[in-house]
C-alpha cells in the first residue's frame, strides 16, 4: 500500500468512517508508534508502522475482502453511468480501497458475491484450471429428468460449440400449475463463461427464470445478509479461501479448454 493518508487508513479497515478517523485523530485518541498525532492528513505506511487507536492496535490488513449478497437489479461491476452497482452499496471506505467484484453474477441473479482488491487471487478463483466450483439455485421452466443430470455431467455444449466441463445437477423439486411447470436444481461448475448457466440450460430449452449463488469454493452465502448486505470475511474464510484456490489441476495445461 505504501503510505497514506491515515484518516483514509484508519477508515479502510471498516471499523470507522472517514469523518469518524478524522474526528479520532483530532481528539488525540490516534498514535503512529509512540507519538500522538492530531493530523488526518499525515501520511504512514500500515504495513510497517504501529497505529493505535484508544491504545488498541489497528489490525490492518494488505488486503481487504467481503461477501455480498447481490440483490436482483443491481450490476456487477465497479461503475456504470445509467444504473446502480454492487460497489454503490459499499460505503465510501471499502470503495477508496479500490475493491472490485471477483467475477460477474447477471443483472437479475442474486446470491454470493466476493469483493475484494486481491487481484490474484480474484483470477485463481475465477480460472477454471484451479477448479473453484460455484454453486447455484436455479429455477428453469419446464421439468428436469436423470438423462439431463447425465448431459451435464458429460458436459453440455454450447450453441457457439464451446464444450463446458463437468458439471453437477441436482434435482431438488418440481411444481405444477395449469400453466406451467417448474423444476428447482442445483447446479454446480468450476467455470464462469457469460450467461453459462442460462446458456447450458437454453440447450435443453429449458429458461432459467430465476437463479442464485449460493457458494463459491468453500465459502458459503451468509444466511443472516440480506439483499444488499455485506460484511467482511473472517480470518478464517479467508485462509480457506486461499487454500482452494491454490490447487491448480497439473493436467489442465493438457487440455482443450481455454
Amino acid at each position: 500500500m505504501g503510505k497514506e493518508r491515515l484518516d483514509k487508513i484508519i477508515a479502510s479497515v471498516g471499523s470507522y468512517s472517514r469523518s469518524d478517523a478524522k474526528k479520532l485523530i483530532k481528539a488525540g485518541k490516534v498514535s503512529v508508534g509512540s507519538v500522538t498525532v492530531s493530523s488526518p492528513e499525515m501520511k504512514c505506511d500500515p504495513a510497517v508502522e504501529r497505529i493505535m487507536i484508544n491504545g488498541i492496535l489497528l489490525q490492518y490488513s494488505q488486503n481487504i475482502f467481503l461477501m455480498m449478497n447481490k440483490p436482483a437489479g443491481v450490476l456487477t461491476a465497479t461503475k456504470d453511468g445509467y444504473a446502480k452497482t454492487v460497489l454503490d452499496l459499499l460505503p465510501a471506505e471499502y470503495r477508496n480501497r479500490e475493491v472490485f467484484p471477483v467475477g460477474r453474477l447477471d443483472k437479475d441473479t442474486e446470491g454470493l458475491l466476493l469483493i475484494t482488491d486481491d487481484g490474484l487471487l480474484a483470477h485463481r478463483l475465477l480460472s477454471p484450471k484451479y477448479h473453484v466450483e460455484k454453486e447455484y439455485l436455479v429455477r428453469i421452466e419446464g421439468t428436469l429428468s436423470e438423462t439431463d443430470v447425465q448431459k451435464f455431467q458429460n458436459g453440455i455444449i454450447l450453441a457457439d460449440g464451446f464444450q463446458c466441463m463437468a458439471a453437477e445437477l441436482v434435482i431438488l423439486s418440481e411444481q405444477k400449475t395449469d400453466n406451467t411447470d417448474t423444476t428447482d436444481a442445483l447446479i454446480t461448475i468450476q467455470e464462469g463463461k457469460y450467461h453459462q448457466i442460462k446458456r447450458m440450460f437454453g440447450i435443453l430449452e429449458k429458461p432459467v427464470i430465476y437463479l442464485k449463488r449460493l457458494r463459491m469454493g468453500p465459502i458459503r452465502l451468509d444466511d443472516s445478509l440480506k439483499p444488499g448486505g455485506f460484511r467482511l470475511l473472517t480470518e478464517e474464510e479467508i485462509g480457506i479461501l486461499k487454500s482452494a484456490a491454490e490447487r491448480k489441476d497439473p493436467e489442465w495445461e493438457l487440455s482443450d479448454h481455454e
